[in-house]
């Protein structure tokens, strides 16, 4: 009875979905009969103007074909008029001066003779008029019908639909550290009338659908003609997803999301922060130390209170995300980080609480902020140091850039802005700035993954693992 009543139950169920889904269906055709119905009268109407727009348009052009024609036999009747005048005269003139030349008294002869050469002489003069103003290939070539064109237009009328997805060509797409230029392409562009752009910062959200369903969130750019378009005043250093939609008058459709980001906000070195012992570049992306004082003694000058030779970046950075690399040449003392613009400037960096350095002392590596050290593996290999500030989201990362591994995340509530530092205490240091956040960076799983084998002491109380950067 059971096995019954649950059977009974579930055939209950069927009936109703299949009866919701039956009543759907009928919808759907009541759906099909009504727009049929609309797209059909659409298209009589649309015929109709089409033959109304070509009624008038014969008779517009039929009205200058007429006018035409009475113009040019209007010029015409009047130069046969002039010509008819002029045999007129001309046939009198030839009259009368036979009758001359049949003059027997000489003196009357020469009398008659003068006056008939004079009216021949003006007869002659005046034979331009014979010259008509209308000759006959202008009175047919000078005006051609030609519908080939039209005709063509009217051989591809169709039933018209929303235009294919355009595709955007990362490729092509450009970008700074506040603009990004998309490029796109569409397979059918002559049917779009215009296009539109979305974009919004990237979250690391995977499901497109509840990411496009939050509209608060987007930024629209209506109406673009061209299949590019530049975006202005981004943050710097973030990831965001763009999407185009091509649009025409039976519709539109999406391209495939897009995920661009922003260059990091460049800068240089600031000369007026260098110790007068190091070198600038002209291009002030390059330090390098004077060595003669290393010489004289074998323990570099950290350890005093007056050794500290660095430069800051010539700028303050208060929010947004930020990336930038440095190259450490052959150095093997030195130290990267950031500092508040109140740091001591004759201090170490990372002695004190408002600077937060990486930092090689021959072959130890080692982060240091507030006066306390701790060891990091990294390879005696190290030349090309990545640091990662996410002001906003309050980390400062650095990796190993060359072999895409990450050595160390401070988590920092920043109350301040702060400024690139570089310290080193033998040869030269290059800085590489205005560079878009590596893919590997980007990448929350891999960071962790990378962190539980590079950090050794991951209980320190400023020590953990890597936020992820937009």
């Amino acid at each position: 009875i059971q096995t019954l009543e649950n059977n009974l139950t579930n055939l209950v169920k069927r009936n109703s979905e299949l009866e919701n889904q039956m009543a759907k269906l009928i919808q759907i055709c009541q759906q099909v009969e009504v727009n049929t119905a609309m797209h059909e009268a659409k298209l009589v109407e649309e015929c109709d103007e089409l033959v109304e727009i070509i009624r008038q348009r014969k008779q517009v052009i039929a009205v200058k074909i007429k006018e035409s024609k009475v113009m040019k036999l209007r010029k015409l009747a009047q130069q046969i008029a002039n010509c008819r005048q002029c045999l007129e005269r001309s046939s009198a003139l030839i009259t009368q001066a036979e009758h001359s030349l049949k003059e027997n008294d000489h003196a009357r002869f020469l009398q008659t003779a003068r006056n008939v050469a004079e009216r021949v002489a003006m007869a002659t003069a005046s034979s331009q008029v014979l010259i008509p103003d209308v000759n006959l290939n202008e009175a047919f070539d000078n005006f051609a019908l030609d519908f080939s064109r039209e005709k063509k237009i009217l051989e591809g009328l169709d039933y018209l639909t929303a235009p294919s997805p355009p595709s955007i060509r990362d490729e092509l797409c450009t970008a700074s550290h506040d603009t990004i230029t998309v490029h796109w392409t569409s397979e059918d562009e002559f049917s779009v009338t215009s296009y539109e752009l979305q974009y919004t910062i990237y979250t690391g959200q995977t499901n497109f659908i509840s990411l496009y369903n939050s509209v608060d969130s987007w930024m629209i750019v209506p109406n673009i003609k061209q299949n590019h378009y530049t975006v202005h005043g981004l943050q710097s250093g973030t990831r965001y997803i763009f999407f185009v939609k091509a649009i025409n008058q039976a519709g539109s459709r999406n391209s495939e999301p897009a995920r661009l980001k922003t260059n990091s906000q460049p800068f240089k070195l600031d000369p007026k922060t260098a110790h007068k012992k190091l070198r600038l570049s002209n291009d002030c992306l390059t330090m390098e130390k004077d060595e003669s004082s290393l010489k004289k003694s074998h323990t570099p000058e950290r350890f005093s209170s007056t050794g500290s030779y660095g430069a800051a970046g010539n700028m303050f950075i208060d929010s947004g995300c930020h990336y930038w690399e440095v190259l450490l040449g052959a150095s093997t003392w030195y130290a990267v980080g950031v500092a508040y613009k109140s740091a001591p400037k004759n201090e170490w960096s990372g002695k004190n609480s408002s600077s937060w350095v990486f930092s090689r002392c021959n072959n130890n590596f080692m982060v240091r902020h507030n006066g306390k050290e701790m060891l990091v593996e990294a390879s005696h290999q190290l030349r090309r140091l990545g640091v990662l500030l996410d002001y906003d989201n309050n980390s400062l990362s650095f990796y190993d850039a060359m072999n895409s591994q990450h050595l160390h995340t401070f988590e920092v509530s920043f109350l301040l802005p702060v400024a690139p530092t570089f310290m080193i205490w033998n040869k030269s240091v290059m800085i590489l700035s205005g560079l878009p956040v590596p893919d590997f960076v980007d990448c929350p799983e891999e960071q962790q993954e990378g962190m539980t084998t590079l950090c050794r002491q991951q209980d320190s109380p400023y020590v953990s693992g890597m936020k992820g950067c937009h």
